[in-house]
């Protein structure tokens, strides 16, 4: 579920390299679209083949990668996903969807059941939302005595198996007691819901990354994946009817996901959020660009050493400054050509998992929590000047409706810290982070980037 270039530069890569290591070769990918079939309309007359293209320092050749065996939409074609994720030969579904395809209340982490298309699908209609397809999925697989299956999120969520599992059975619950009562048994002796860290670098493939492989394959791949050569798979072994031996392809198996899913999220991708939005602010058009300007990846470093790392607990054998240095190395990769207009989109979606812990976590520490507030304040600028249609954002119409005419640092600190989807009442409520993202936004505010970079060369 989720066909984007990270699943395929991901799962699909570490599944048809644990089928090479150990001779097995049962296994299969069924890729599922979401929003949009344009993967599977560039995959099904390649038979699935793609071409994953290594970019940067220590770079593996071109490689075409087979494990996925068929392609479908899941808008255009909902009743022949429920139909496979049915199938008894279906042993695993995974989710790479993004937070926004979750459809939950990031406050509560319970299923959005005010949603229309979670209604929808409650109501009867072929599925549209990745959970109702699940939920329908695991119904009919249920009534056909299809056998146990595993349901495996593969986005960059906290204890993301924990909230899948909330997620499908808010939704099974929600339908008519008649069919909630035998589903929900079902899944509770059937499905099991396993938690994951994933961590590769896949940017959006662009035409000149289509036509550099035309170059170096000889043919055309208009399904091609470019990605870093660093890629990481940690996870719960808890699988119900088999699984591929992923772990001869590298993926490493814990009891204590959560410390990497931790330290992932706001180490990683919590500064990449602040490169995205302070690069934004500074004209930079990609993640590289942006960490080569030096206050921003010196900030980068000590929102990552000095308020993230004290807050978290880092998985055994993980070296906590070691892993910082990683990220901003990775992140300088000039061969990615990743976006900040990209990595900064859903910013509603982001903020509260990659920075807002750790804002908290600094505070309940009683330390300031002085450069993750400064990611905040970039994002809220971002938000506050960009219109509705240029912000890439599932809730862009909510946030420029909670803002006022009057867009001052004081009104839109004021605005934003009171929009409830991101914020929760007792952070917002805290005199301490309202001052520092009244202090930063401000000085971006008057004094633009050059001002900004004034002040951090001087902090």
């Amino acid at each position: 579920m989720g066909l984007g270039a990270f699943a395929r530069a991901h799962t699909a890569v570490f599944t048809e390299d644990a089928m090479l290591s150990t001779g097995d070769y049962g296994w299969g990918i069924i890729g599922v679209t979401q929003r949009s079939d344009a993967v599977a309309r560039q995959l099904v007359p390649q038979d699935g083949l793609f071409t994953v293209a290594e970019r940067g320092e220590g770079a593996a050749p071109l490689r075409v990668v087979s494990s996925i065996v068929e392609a479908i939409s899941g808008r255009d074609t909902p009743e022949q996903v429920v139909e496979r994720i049915a199938a008894p030969a279906t042993k695993i579904v995974t989710l790479t969807i993004t937070e926004k395809g979750y459809r939950f209340d990031p406050q509560t982490r319970t299923l959005d059941l005010a949603d229309e298309d979670i209604q929808a699908d409650l109501a009867g209609r072929p599925p549209l939302t990745a959970i109702g397809q699940v939920v329908r999925g695991l119904q009919q697989r249920a009534t056909a005595g299809a056998g146990p299956v595993t349901v495996l999120s593969c986005d960059n969520l906290p204890a993301n198996g924990e909230l899948a599992a909330t997620l499908a059975t808010g939704f099974a619950a929600a339908l008519p007691p008649a069919e909630s009562g035998p589903l929900l048994a079902w899944m509770r002796d059937n499905v099991t819901f396993p938690s994951t860290m994933v961590d590769r670098m896949v940017p959006a493939t662009t035409d000149g990354d289509l036509a550099a492989v035309e170059r170096e394959l000889g043919v055309r791949d208009e399904a091609a994946v470019v990605a870093e050569p660093f890629k990481q798979w940690v996870m719960e072994d808890d699988f119900a009817a088999g699984r591929p031996r992923w772990e001869d392809a590298g993926a490493l198996f814990s009891d204590d996901v959560a410390a990497w899913e931790s330290a992932k999220l706001r180490l990683l991708n919590a500064s990449h959020s602040m490169l995205a939005y302070l690069g934004l602010l500074a004209g930079r058009e990609t993640i590289s660009d942006a960490v080569a300007v030096e206050p921003f990846r010196s900030v980068c470093r000590r929102m990552m050493l000095e308020e993230a790392l004290p807050s978290i607990t880092l998985p055994a054998g993980l070296d906590g400054e070691q892993y910082c240095d990683e990220v901003l190395r990775r992140f300088a990769n000039p061969s990615l050509g990743h976006t900040t207009a990209k990595v900064g989109s859903d910013g509603s979606q982001k903020i509260g998992l990659r920075l807002l812990t750790t804002v908290r976590g600094t505070l309940d520490a009683g330390r300031a929590p002085t450069w993750s507030a400064l990611a905040v304040a970039a994002w809220m600028h971002h938000v506050a000047n960009n219109p509705e249609q240029d912000l890439n954002d599932p809730l862009a119409q909510e946030l420029q409706a909670a803002l006022p005419a009057d867009r001052t640092a004081g009104t839109v600190v004021t605005a934003l810290l009171g929009f409830r989807p991101v914020v929760e009442p007792a952070l917002a409520g805290n005199k301490d982070f309202r001052d520092l993202l009244l202090h930063w936004y401000r000085i971006i505010e008057t004094n633009g980037p050059d001002g900004l970079g004034n002040e951090l060369n001087h902090g």
